[in-house]
Order: structure tokens, then C-alpha cells, then sequence
């Protein structure tokens, strides 16, 4: 069932409302006893609102989401909660504090939604600052008038893991988004706000897809979502009942916007450059391919049609005829493009970083993984639904899982280590387990 595209973020009156009853509520219960008295003894008054948004773990569609492709994530019980209220002395600031105060040192910056983040800085605080400019920017785009610079307290716990790989910096971006629309008396739906926090959480600096926030925002108990995109959409995928999900933190951090020029978005130009490559090779005119190709899914159709006139559907077919193995310069890409790359991404600082810092690109292998795992995130939903037993069915996704994550390991060099499901009983234990190490990225 998909997500009704108009449905508000929702707001809750008690905690039990969202933790259920029971030890999560109690402590839940001290946890936001805690948040309101530090707020209170931070800026003098009690909070006007709490805004929560989780973490998640991505189930199957690894690094596509930035391509335009589908993926399964789900949310996980460890979340961000801002704390915030409006500023009533001074001269309109954001103050912005966290609970850990040890690590995570209070900033203060100015209430005006036009600053620039400082990339070059890598405080914490620059995501809440993400949120801030994304809300603005959302208004902006509605022609809603947006009145004076008001002034903003903050304080913000967070339970998810920082650079484990389950998405704290989209928590965090998320939940001050909404917390900051909410005190600004403004709504918006789950996809609004998806797809804007998205789009503002770009000014961190990495060329991230949104997977992230849409299963922050969209996540429902009980089910994995599988999250399409352009307009960003959710519907449920419901998991066999006898199947298990541990999520395991191994310790490794991943900083993605401090490495962003070498890790993260170096695979994301190297998709890009693999995209116009095969839109040459495939026939399509040279001003298109590098004007209007961004991404592999933009090509996909070219081929898929070459495919299907030597036997197939499948657009590797294309990927393995059309571009080699061995890594590409950036003379013999430019050779083909006829034209700089420097000239062809001269709109994307964050891309001409990754062209000044890299030597050599993979475009075949990356291609190849993007095409095949989201080939797979269809095959892990249909699998999902289909009659055979849970046994059977769980060994299916189980099959499903390690081919993601040898693809992830081979073709497009994540780091992590692998975990065969295939040997495990699943007969007898009962469980699919996802163990997290194995799902940490410290490359992206």
C-alpha cells in the first residue's frame, strides 16, 4: 500500500502514542524528562515542542537511490529528538545545543535561512542548520510569506550511532526540520518533507540520494518500506513473521561529508560519468549526453534496447559491451565526451572537488552494480509476497542479501565484511540475520 502522498507528519499528545507501553515508555519517560529539564536549564523556559525523527537500516538497494532507483529500508527504534522553543531576547539568533554536551559542543548562528553552511567546518550543527535552510526554502518555493527572522533555542538527543551507517545525520536533519516548521506554525506532508529534507541536506556537502529521509519521515511500524523516487513514494513491504532483523554496530565510523570528495560522491560522478559514456556509445547526440544525462537511470531505456536486440533485457548487456573493466582516465572519458569534464560539471563545486582529487574512474563496475541491485530490490519485494513457505521464502531473501552484499564488496568497493545467509538454518532458528557490520560503509 503506498503512503497517501497528502498525509501529514503527524503530532502526538503522549509519549505512549509512540513508544507503546511498557520499559520502552519508561524509558522513553526519563529520556524526555531529562531533555526538558536540560532545555530548561539551557535557555531559562520549558520547550514548546518535541520533534522526533529514526535512524534506519537499508535492507537491499545500496547506493542507488542517488541513480533514481527503488530501495527497501526500514526504521529502527534509535532516533533524534529536537527540543525547541522560540527565542523571545536578543537579537534573532539559533542556538543550538545536545544533550552531550561533552562531544557535541553548543553553537550559535544567525537566523537567517540565506547563510551558507561551512563545509569547511564540520560541526555538528551544520545538519540542524540544513533543516533550517531546507524549511525556508520549502516555504519559498510555496510563495508562502515568510515574516520576520524569528529566533530559535534547541536542544537535541540523539540514540543513533554517529557514522554507523544507519542514517544519524538524517535523523537529525529531519527532525529539526520539523521541529523548526512546527514552531513556525507551518505543515507539510510526509513527502514534502522527505523530499525537501532531501534536497537540503545536500548543503552538507555530499551528493546524497533520498532513501534516507524518506524512510525517516514515511517509516511505519511493523513494515520495511520500499521507497521509489521523482515524487518520492513509499508502500509496504510486509516481512515473513518468522524472520528476525539483528542490527549490530561494529564501532566503524563512516564520516561521509568529511570524505565526501574521495568517498561518497567520487562513486556518484563515477555513476554520472558511466551514464553519458553509454549514452555516447549507445547513439545518443553529444550536447544531450553531457546536458541531460545524470544518472544510469536516465539511460537505462538505450539499454535495454540494445539489450533486446541481442537476446535480452537486461541493460548489463550494454555495461559489458560498451564500457571496459579497467579503470578510465580522465583523458579517455574526455576523448569520448569531447569536452572537459571541469566544463561539463562546472554547476557542481561538490563534483569538481571529486575531479580534483581523483585520477582514474570505474565506470563498468559501478554501472554494473547499480543495474543489478536495483534489479534485486524488486526480486527481495516479490519475493515477499509470493505463497511458497516462510522457510523458502526467507532463504530467498537471505540469497538476495549476500548477492547485495558481494556486489557492494566487488563492483562498487564498500567496505564491510560478508555474512553468508544461505548456511543459515533457517528451518530451525527461525531467523534472518542481518548483522550491521556488515552493512557499514566507511567509503560511503
Amino acid at each position: 500500500m503506498a503512503d497517501n502522498m497528502e498525509e501529514r507528519i503527524p503530532v502526538f499528545t503522549s509519549l505512549a502514542e509512540i513508544y507503546g507501553e511498557g520499559p520502552l515508555l519508561d524509558e522513553a519517560s526519563r529520556r524526555y524528562e531529562n531533555l526538558k529539564q536540560q532545555f530548561v536549564k539551557l535557555y531559562g523556559r520549558e520547550p514548546e515542542l518535541y520533534a522526533r525523527a529514526p535512524g534506519r537500516v537499508n535492507l537491499i538497494g545500496e547506493h542507488i537511490d542517488y541513480e533514481g532507483y527503488s530501495v527497501l529500508p526500514m526504521a529502527i527504534r534509535q532516533d533524534t529528538v529536537v527540543a525547541i522553543g522560540k527565542r523571545e531576547q536578543g537579537p534573532p539568533m539559533l542556538h543550538i545545543a545536545n544533550v552531550d554536551s561533552s562531544e557535541f559542543q553548543a553553537c550559535k548562528f544567525p537566523a537567517d535561512p540565506s547563510q551558507e553552511v561551512d563545509r569547511g567546518n564540520h560541526v555538528w550543527a551544520n545538519y540542524f542548520i540544513c533543516g533550517y535552510k531546507g524549511v525556508f526554502e520549502h516555504l519559498a518555493s510555496k510563495g508562502e510569506p515568510l515574516g520576520a527572522s524569528v529566533g530559535l533555542n534547541a536542544l537535541v538527543d540523539g540514540t543513533v550511532p554517529i557514522g554507523a551507517g544507519l542514517s544519524s545525520s538524517a535523523a537529525i536533519v529531519c527532525s529539526s526540520a520539523i521541529a523548526i516548521m512546527t514552531s513556525l506554525d507551518k505543515s507539510s506532508s510526509k513527502q514534502e518533507v522527505a523530499e525537501f529534507s532531501c534536497t537540503c541536506e545536500r548543503h552538507i556537502g555530499t551528493q546524497s540520494g533520498g532513501m534516507d529521509q524518506a524512510i525517516s519521515i514515511m517509516a511505519a511500524p511493523g513494515v520495511a518500506k520500499l521507497i521509489d523516487f521523482s515524487p518520492i513514494r513509499a508502500s509496504d513491504v510486509v516481512l515473513p513473521t518468522t524472520g528476525s532483523f539483528v542490527v549490530a554496530n561494529s564501532l566503524t565510523e563512516s564520516k561521509k561529508a568529511e570524505t565526501a570528495s574521495t568517498n561518497y560522491n567520487n562513486r556518484v560522478v563515477e555513476c554520472r560519468l558511466a551514464a553519458m559514456v553509454l549514452a555516447v556509445k549507445l547513439g545518443m547526440p553529444l550536447e544531450e549526453a553531457r546536458t541531460s544525462v545524470n544518472t544510469l537511470s536516465d539511460v537505462e531505456g538505450l539499454c535495454v534496447k540494445y539489450a533486446s536486440a541481442h537476446g535480452s533485457s537486461s541493460p548489463v548487456i550494454a555495461v559489458e559491451k560498451f564500457l571496459h573493466e579497467a579503470p578510465y582516465n580522465t583523458e579517455e572519458i574526455e576523448d569520448i565526451l569531447q569536452e572537459k569534464l571541469t566544463t561539463i560539471m562546472n554547476k557542481s563545486p561538490t563534483t569538481l572537488a571529486v575531479l580534483a582529487a581523483a585520477t582514474h574512474f570505474k565506470l563498468h563496475q559501478r554501472a554494473k552494480h547499480v543495474y543489478t541491485e536495483a534489479k534485486r530490490v524488486h526480486d527481495f519485494r516479490g519475493a515477499t509476497v509470493q505463497s511458497d513457505s516462510e522457510e523458502l521464502v526467507l532463504k530467498r531473501l537471505g540469497e538476495l542479501m549476500n548477492d547485495s552484499h558481494a556486489s557492494c564488496s566487488l563492483l562498487y568497493e564498500c567496505r564491510f565484511v560478508s555474512l553468508s545467509f544461505y548456511n543459515v538454518e533457517v528451518s530451525v532458528l527461525g531467523l534472518l540475520l542481518y548483522i550491521f557490520f556488515c552493512k557499514v560503509f566507511p567509503n560511503g
